[in-house]
């Protein structure tokens, strides 16, 4: 961890960057790591407290990632890891060098160099006006990495096609691109630099389920041949558990868990990830909707008796933050080696929850999802016949809704309402009529 592995700190006020960062007592080597580190913005009465002690070490080749909810603090961190939001308190080291605050201007080129960033709005984080070939070259301008104008155009061309892009597209501007080619666009101007850290905001949220795959596994592929590390933020537990070596959980600015991947979901111990892991959606919906959400309470922790709760290693390369009784609790879980029940569904694992004072118990249906027969089409001509013969029309609507086809059911009430409307317009037109005639 940040606070206690990396004591191997390299000379923190080096201009340069070594070639390799320090190495913690298991062997790995700390790429990043952050320690104690507070992002305020705004000022006294105003201030907001983005991220509060905020500490964790990301070692080469593996994919961190950060979990939390909307405004937990994600992306700060990962703007103020490539210096893009200044550090209130606490330090950012990179190869045991400090990134964070005033450093000399040849180490500032050094981390833009290292350490890339993919945005999580692909339209917004391109530059509208220019074209792709001069995007993803931006970068290889700016630090001439490269020997002529025949070997960029190689680099270029060799990194479009690793994203599955086309040579052609290189003369094209990022409007003429749909969401997913557009992040591609992204990836390959941020891979373009060869950089060892690549800090992803969210880069899939805003595609479809399809081409996020297609993302995650060019971010895979260039993990495994240019051994890439990655610091991923996202808010959706069920795709960094696929994609992740370890796992940060981060609440109101706060990191509250860190663990393996496997580990994580196997145990955790805070509330906050109980509740993170129990709102993954399921593929079937009728044990989606049987499913017993765990919602977490802050007040459950009691920190009234002065004592700070901090981040603490519990064994098994597992953190968790909390006071002493608290981690005591923890501990006593995890040494149990017994998987915790991180999903409840009601009459498969969970019995149906109980009534508190005044609440309605919620219905838990058993019906088997796509149930409805197969010829209940909605058909316009059951609205027809409805509107014409309305009686007719109110008979067939009450077959249908009792033999669930809804569709049929709605077509014929959609005739009969269409039929009542009428007659009522007719009936008042009529009066309207009589009323003149004997005026």
């Amino acid at each position: 961890m940040g606070k206690e592995k990396n004591s191997m700190v390299l000379d923190a006020s080096a201009a340069h960057f070594p070639e390799h960062g320090p190495i913690d007592e298991n062997g790995r080597e700390v790429l990043l790591s952050l320690k104690h580190v507070d992002i305020n913005f705004g000022k006294g009465d105003n201030i907001v407290r983005a991220v509060q002690d905020a500490s964790f070490d990301v070692y080469r080749g593996e994919t961190f990632s950060l979990v939390g909810e909307s405004g937990s603090g994600k992306t700060t961190i990962g703007r103020a890891v490539i210096r893009a939001n200044p550090c209130s308190s606490g330090e950012i080291l990179y190869k045991g060098i400090r990134i964070s605050g005033k450093i000399p201007h040849s180490l500032d080129r050094e981390v833009i160099r290292n350490i890339q960033m993919v945005f999580q709005d692909p339209a917004a984080s391109l530059n509208e006006r220019a074209t792709v070939d001069y995007i993803i070259s931006e970068g290889l301008y700016n630090f001439h990495l490269y020997k002529d104008e025949a070997d960029r155009v190689r680099k270029v061309e060799k990194i479009v096609e690793d994203v599955g892009l086309l040579p052609e597209h290189l003369t094209r501007y990022p409007h003429e691109f749909s969401g997913g080619q557009r992040q591609r666009v992204g990836l390959a101007r941020a891979m373009v630099m060869e950089p060892e850290l690549v800090v992803a905001d969210e880069p899939i949220s805003a595609l479809d389920v399809s081409i996020r795959a297609q993302i995650l596994n060019l971010m895979n592929k260039f993990k495994a041949e240019r051994n890439t590390t990655h610091l991923f933020i996202a808010h959706d537990l069920s795709i960094v558990r696929y994609i992740s070596d370890r796992i940060g959980v981060i609440y109101k600015g706060r990191i509250v868990e860190i663990a393996t991947s496997e580990e994580l979901f196997n145990y955790p111990l805070h509330p906050y990830t109980r509740s993170l892991i129990s709102a993954i959606p399921l593929p079937d919906p009728q044990l989606e909707k049987n499913k017993v959400l765990f919602t977490y309470d802050p007040s459950v922790h009691d920190y009234s008796d002065g004592e700070v709760p901090v981040l603490t290693d519990i064994g098994h390369d597992h953190f968790v933050y909390g006071n002493s009784k608290e981690i005591a609790e923890y501990k006593a879980l995890r040494e149990r080696n017994e998987p915790l029940k991180t999903l409840s569904i009601v009459g498969i694992n969970a019995d149906t929850p109980q009534n508190t004072e005044g609440e309605e118990e919620p219905p838990v249906t058993h019906e088997v999802i796509l149930d409805r027969p197969i010829h209940d089409t909605g058909n316009a001509l059951y609205a027809i016949m409805s509107f014409f013969l309305p009686i007719l029309g109110i008979i067939a609507a009450c077959i249908f809704r009792r033999k669930n086809y809804i569709r049929n059911f709605k077509a014929c009430r959609k005739g009969v309402l269409a039929a009542v409307a009428c007659l009522g317009v007719g009936l008042l037109l009529f009066a309207f009529l009589m009323i003149m005639a004997v005026i």
